[in-house]
């Protein structure tokens, strides 16, 4: 078992610079980061090792976040780890269509990094 207080998170981010910095803030948090550029890739390594909370863009190429977000609530390994959605979407629509895609929260880019941190804490419960 790991000592470590804090939890895994996957970040899903195709923006090199995007990701670094949430890669960054959840660190710093004291959060370990496991780093996924596509949908697809992301699946795997959930299901691989089994993160405690999912972050992921919306938009990337391949598979959508929101289809990300099927896909892990489908998976029998994955179906409870919470997914927050983090996106320049900011119209309610697309916070109300990724909330029936099955994630837990959504945040919105720009967001602060105590933004980031109270919402990947509100889901890891």
């Amino acid at each position: 078992m790991s000592t470590t207080l804090m939890g895994m998170i996957l970040v899903v981010e195709d923006t090199p610079s995007e990701m670094e910095l949430m890669s960054h803030y959840l660190r710093e948090s004291g959060y370990r980061v496991i780093n996924a550029l596509s949908a697809k890739e992301a699946l795997d390594k959930a299901v691989e090792q089994k993160p405690d909370v999912v972050v992921t863009d919306v938009v990337m190429p391949g598979m959508s976040g929101f289809e990300l977000c099927r896909s892990l609530k489908k998976h029998p390994v994955t179906e409870k780890v919470p997914i927050v959605i983090c996106t320049s979407k900011d119209q309610e629509i697309d916070r109300l269509w990724g909330m029936r895609q099955g994630a837990d929260a959504y945040i919105t880019k720009p967001f602060t990094r105590e933004q980031l941190i109270r919402v990947v804490k509100s889901v890891a419960g």
